[in-house]
């Protein structure tokens, strides 16, 4: 029998559980569950005497991988090169720099299982990109043309179709006749330099007047063909290859904890998406932005969806996001960052106070006197008093967003239930685009088309047209109501529907800490921030 036809399979489960062979495996006295299936692994080979081939499967993300585990317990890559832990050379990034571009060796001669039988099972079990355990070495754009090696004179390169005639020295057309524009010409002596005595030199490159010169002396500074500068190329020339990503999740990460950093498999598709959108969230912007998070309907996750795509902001983008609560309503998004045992609505700064004290403030200190901080979002909490927060007017919005803009890149105002409130056309006005919030109960999803033709006709056209629908299925309705009809309905009136999975963390109503929340919510709450800056690009 080959290594190949008999492998271990290991699971882990969403709950951290571990089985090898569907043997459960208990996990205590190892950092997880990777690590004890590692170790597990590592006395079995010892006591065979050879290493073990096992093909990992990660239920929480769906990420498999095959990997050997030898006598010493070190886990390296089914896919290395020759088999051999990643600590030893095993791809171009091993190798020294060099202009040549690397060539691959075949593997016609190396013992291990086909890659290709690898590969098929892998795909039967999962579609994904196959990941090496080597980077390609980046392409280098050399300075000067490939020089023969040879101690001979060097001529000019010409195409290998013909053989340009060699003329003598004195047939060179003068430069005025490649460069009609004096000021364009290389500046080399208008008379040839007699040969050496003592050493030959190389004949001057003979060309016909219509042909580009393909090798100009080095002292020279002759425009390049692609308009590009020597130093502008020299510039952009990298000499450090990119590390290669490390991964974060999964048995990726695992494996490579387990090798001190020596077997790095890189990250899996679902991670480098991940890392995708947290790049699109980091985005440099130039000014102010501010996203209006409204609906017609309460209770269908408005306030939750702008806690949590706040604290996805805060998180990945360098400047700290801020988050105004406009609800006249009595809104609880100060409570709902915080948390109950922190936010008491008694004594607390609300945007009342913000209105009364406004023309005192004048620095962002004297600023976040007024705020609420949940970790690095920062907070204007409503007004709890019903005829307080009721007579916010719009006037009196756009004093507090001219404010706020001008210390803030990102701004959520967390608006109420009602589009024809007196504050609401200061808010619209001033939005950069907005998010709608939605539910699968038949309710919650009329409500967000009427928002949506309600924005349209009333003069807000563009913002109904890059709206982002967020529905968030709170309530978790039967399979009555078609989820997928809902779907094509209210994508088809939006730029962009997202869908936030069920998640106790936010249907309780208590506070949203990401650290609590399901990956899928996660996920989701990234989406929507990355959709969001997109929109202020």
């Amino acid at each position: 029998m080959s290594e190949m036809d008999e492998f271990v399979l290991v699971e882990v489960f969403h709950d951290g559980r571990l089985a090898v062979s569907g043997q459960p495996v208990a996990v205590e006295g190892h950092p997880d569950a990777y690590s004890a299936a590692i170790s597990l692994l590592g006395t079995h080979a010892a006591q065979r005497g050879n290493r073990v081939l096992a093909k990992g499967f990660d239920h929480s993300n769906g990420d498999v991988s095959w990997f050997y585990v030898n006598e010493r317990g070190e886990a390296y890559d089914a896919f290395g090169a020759q088999g051999q832990p990643s600590g030893q050379p095993s791809g171009p990034q091993d190798q020294p720099d060099t202009v040549q571009t690397p060539v691959i060796q075949p593997k016609a001669s190396q013992p291990e299982p086909s890659i290709l039988d690898i590969e098929s099972e892998l795909e039967a079990t999962r579609q994904r990109p196959r990941d090496r355990d080597f980077t390609p070495a980046p392409s280098f754009e050399p300075y000067l043309p490939d020089l023969p090696t040879s101690a001979a004179p060097q001529s000019s390169v010409l195409p290998s179709s013909e053989t340009a005639p060699q003329a003598p020295i004195s047939e060179v057309p003068p430069a005025a006749a490649i460069y009609p524009d004096p000021a364009q010409a290389p500046g080399w002596p208008e008379a040839p330099q007699a040969p050496s005595q003592t050493a030959p030199q190389a004949p001057a490159p003979v060309h016909a007047p219509s042909q580009q010169l393909a090798v100009q002396p080095q002292a020279q500074a002759v425009p390049a063909a692609s308009g590009a500068a020597p130093e502008s190329r020299a510039a952009n020339r990298q000499f450090v290859r990119p590390p290669k990503e490390r991964p974060t999740q999964g048995l990726r990460r695992a494996v490579y904890s387990a090798s001190g950093g020596t077997v790095n498999l890189g990250m899996s598709a679902r991670e480098r998406e991940e890392a995708a959108l947290e790049q699109r969230i980091s985005r440099q912007l130039h000014g102010s932005h501010t996203t209006a998070v409204l609906s017609l309907k309460g209770g269908i996750g408005k306030t939750s969806t702008t806690v949590g795509v706040g604290m996805m902001l805060a998180e990945y983008r360098g400047d700290p996001p801020c988050a105004i609560d406009a609800n006249p309503d009595s809104g609880d998004l100060a409570e709902r960052a915080l948390g109950e045992h922190r936010y008491q609505p008694e004594g607390s700064h609300t945007i009342s106070e913000v209105l009364r004290n406004i023309d005192s403030i004048g620095t962002l200190t004297e600023l976040s006197h007024y705020m609420h901080h949940a970790n690095r979002l920062h907070l204007i909490a409503g007004e709890q008093d019903p005829a307080l927060s009721d007579a916010l007017t719009a006037q009196e919005y756009l004093r507090i967003q001219a404010l706020i803009s001008q210390y803030y890149s990102v701004v959520l105002t967390d608006c109420g239930t009602g589009v024809s409130h007196p504050a609401m056309s200061g808010i619209l006005s001033t939005a950069s685009n907005v998010v709608i919030a939605a539910g699968y109960a038949v309710s919650g999803a009329k409500r967000a088309r009427s928002t949506l033709e309600w924005l349209a006709g009333h003069g807000y056209q563009d913002l109904a047209r890059n709206a982002v629908v967020v529905i968030t299925d709170k309530d978790e309705v039967s399979g009555r109501v078609d989820k997928r009809a809902i779907d094509a309905e209210l994508s088809g009136q939006c730029k962009q529907l997202i869908t936030v999975p069920h998640d106790r963390g936010v249907a309780d109503g208590d506070q949203i800490s990401l650290g609590t929340l399901r990956p899928a919510t996660r996920r989701a709450y990234k989406e929507i921030a990355a959709a969001i800056v997109d929109g202020y690009l």
